[in-house]
Order: C-alpha cells, then sequence, then structure tokens
C-alpha cells in the first residue's frame, strides 16, 4: 500500500476494462435527432478532427500524435467500423468506433459526444446504436475501457448498460499539453504538472 510519485510532466490514469459475453435483451432504440454516418476509409484528417472536437477535454491523444501510415492502417482496415454522429444540422457531433479486427469480439474503440451533448440521454442512443451494430453473427464478447481521465459518469454509464469490469491498470504518459499536441487549456480539471 502507499502512492506511488508520478513523474512531473506527466498524467496517470486508472483503466478499466469492460466486457459484455452475451447480448443484452433487445429494446427500442432511444428516440434522438442524431444518426450515424458510416465513414468508410475516411480522411485522416477529418479524422483527427472529429476525434479532437470529441476527445480533447478528455485528453484523448493517441491518434492524434500515431504516424500517418500506422492510423490508416487501423481507421482504413474494413475490420474497424467508424461511424460519425451526426446532428440535424448535418454538423458532426460524435465518434462510434467498433474493432472488429479481432476474431469473435467487437471493442468499442471509441465512444464519444462533444461536450455540449453530455448528460441530454445522446449517450444510450448511442450505445443502443453500438449494441446493435456490435452484436452480430460471430461475435462472442464486446468490450470497452475507461480511465479515471474520461467524463467522471463514463464507467458508471457503462456498468448500467451491462458491461461487466474485468481489468485494472494504470497508465502513465507525457502531458499531452506539454507537448503541444492538445492545447493547454484543455481538461483545466486536470493541473499541469510542469516536468
Amino acid at each position: 500500500m502507499g502512492l506511488s510519485a508520478v513523474p512531473k510532466g506527466q498524467v496517470a490514469a486508472i483503466v478499466t476494462s469492460l466486457e459484455m459475453l452475451t447480448p443484452p435483451a433487445r429494446k427500442p432504440l432511444p428516440a434522438s435527432p442524431l444518426r450515424l454516418e458510416r465513414w468508410k476509409a475516411p480522411p485522416v484528417e477529418k479524422y483527427r478532427a472529429l476525434f479532437r472536437r470529441i476527445g480533447e477535454p478528455w485528453l484523448w491523444f493517441s491518434r492524434l500524435i500515431m504516424d500517418d501510415a500506422r492510423l490508416i492502417d487501423i481507421i482504413h482496415d474494413e475490420r474497424d467500423e467508424i461511424y460519425a454522429v451526426v446532428d440535424a444540422q448535418g454538423i458532426e457531433v460524435g465518434i462510434l468506433e467498433l474493432d472488429f479486427r479481432e476474431e469473435g469480439q467487437c471493442e468499442l474503440g471509441f465512444f464519444g459526444l462533444v461536450p455540449e451533448l453530455s448528460g441530454k440521454g445522446h449517450g444510450r442512443w448511442l450505445m443502443a446504436q453500438a449494441m446493435a451494430l456490435g452484436w452480430r453473427k460471430g461475435v462472442k464478447r464486446l468490450w470497452v475501457h475507461t480511465c479515471t481521465l474520461d467524463s467522471p459518469g463514463a464507467l458508471n454509464f457503462y456498468r448500467r448498460e451491462g458491461f461487466v469490469p474485468f481489468a485494472r491498470s494504470v497508465e502513465t504518459f507525457d502531458d499531452p499539453r506539454l507537448h503541444g499536441w492538445l492545447p493547454r487549456e484543455a481538461a483545466p480539471h486536470i493541473p499541469i504538472i510542469e516536468g
């Protein structure tokens, strides 16, 4: 027991992985003015712009710093399905990325909405879409991970939707704001500790 120091210039998060081994009972889709638009082989710049709009408040940066060739290998793989959440005006306001690259599994690779839509029930609609698209023939496991840097309600949201925690780990990484990968004002609830 005890504390472990996180080096200055780094951020630490507790990551919880959750899974669902059987599809939930079918229920009607919640009403929403939003719709999904499938992005097949999206341009890297377009993908990263949406990723940034959704994830900046939570320090999502992995896909921002990933080498273009590696990112293309993922987002252009036909087994990695990317859906933009689009509002009534046609503006992209969320992302659902379903990763089927492991046989018999679907990982909710990225799942999120712009901060302005938080707390309005749209997450339940998006999760219903994820369940409908993710649980397909041959899929025996749907899983996701979240961390203490995500929205404070994320972990309980996934649990309410039927996911069961199965692993926990600690992740440390260079603070993306100190490297210019994200603006310094991103995620103000997470203090910057200069290195």
